[in-house]
């Protein structure tokens, strides 16, 4: 008899619906595909609860070289390398942006954790752009990798300030 899996209702990180046993439907192998192809900058625009975080999740831990996450998927039989990749991810979900206040707050509160991952002094009267850039660069510097930059609730800042 086939084992029976749950439905991870709700469920947005992936390392933890694999280790729970969660029911996941296998696109690992658009996961490989996307990292595999020639692009730079992919958006993901897809309707509300369409397993967008899930996804930035599953290339999170995919780029990390998380590789006994994949075990039984089918990303474990296309890739054979699982390069490590140093990944900065941006969750706009973490706060909210009714001002522009707060809209500050939150972001220098993300780029500060990257910055102290890093080894890099947090100086919040920088442009974030030019910090983010800095983070960059010193992962760069760190790994002798390319980076990895998951943006995810991208739409979250708009959403808030609509009104």
């Amino acid at each position: 008899m086939a084992e029976k899996r749950g439905y991870a209702i709700g469920m947005q990180d992936f390392p933890t619906m694999i280790q729970r046993g969660g029911l996941y439907i296998d696109k690992t192998a658009y996961v490989y595909k996307m990292a595999h192809t020639q692009g730079t900058y992919f958006f993901l625009s897809r309707p509300r609860r369409f397993g967008k975080s899930l996804l930035i999740s599953t290339l999170q831990a995919y780029f990390e070289g998380r590789r006994e996450l994949f075990d039984g998927l089918d990303i474990s039989q296309l890739e054979k390398d699982w390069t490590v990749f140093p990944v900065i991810r941006l969750d706009l979900s973490a706060g909210k942006y009714y001002d522009m206040n707060s809209m500050h707050q939150t972001i220098d509160f993300m780029l500060a954790r990257q910055e102290k991952r890093y080894g890099l002094t947090v100086n919040s009267n920088e442009t974030f752009g030019r910090r983010l850039t800095a983070i960059i660069e010193a992962a760069y510097e760190q790994t002798g990798r390319q980076v990895v930059v998951l943006i995810d609730e991208y739409d979250a800042p708009m959403l808030d300030s609509i009104t």
